[in-house]
C-alpha cells in the first residue's frame, strides 16, 4: 500500500519565496546605500589628503584665486619627475579666504588670538583654520 507523504502545497511555496524575495531585496538596498557611502568617504579622504598640498605657508596670499598643487609647491621643492609634476597640475582648488577674527580678553592683560579660515573649493569643498596667539 501507498501511502502520500505530506508535502508542501504551492501556495505554501509561493508565501516563501514572496517572502524571502523582499528579504533579498532589503538587503540588496541596504548593500546599495551602504556602498555609496564607503564611496563618498573614501572619494572625501583622498581629496582632504590632496588638501594638505595646499596649505604651505604662503596660502593666505591665494583669495580668490584658482590653483594647482605644482604651482603651490614650486616654491618649495625642485619637482624634476614629469609624472609627479602632470599628477600635481591635475590637482587644483579655488581659495577663498574670509578676514580673519580676532580674540581678545575683556581685560587687557594675556594673549590675543587671531584665527584664520581657508575655504578650498571644489568637488568636495573643505574649511581649514589656522590659529596664532600674540602675547602682549
Amino acid at each position: 500500500m501507498n501511502t502520500l507523504r505530506p508535502a508542501f502545497t504551492i501556495i505554501e511555496i509561493l508565501v516563501s519565496v514572496i517572502i524571502i524575495s523582499f528579504s533579498i531585496v532589503y538587503v540588496l538596498k541596504v548593500h546599495s546605500q551602504s556602498h555609496e557611502q564607503i564611496v563618498y568617504i573614501t572619494e572625501r579622504n583622498k581629496v582632504s589628503l590632496q588638501d594638505s598640498l595646499f596649505l604651505t605657508e604662503n596660502v593666505l596670499r591665494y583669495h580668490k584665486e584658482k590653483k594647482d598643487a605644482y604651482e603651490v609647491l614650486r616654491p618649495f621643492f625642485n619637482i624634476d619627475n614629469l609624472k609627479s609634476r602632470e599628477v600635481l597640475k591635475k590637482a587644483s582648488r579655488e581659495f577663498f579666504i574670509p578676514e580673519p577674527i580676532t580674540l581678545t580678553q575683556e581685560e587687557d592683560s594675556g594673549p590675543v588670538a587671531t584665527i584664520q579660515e581657508i575655504k578650498l573649493k571644489g568637488g568636495y569643498s573643505s574649511s581649514y583654520f589656522r590659529f596664532k596667539i600674540h602675547n602682549f
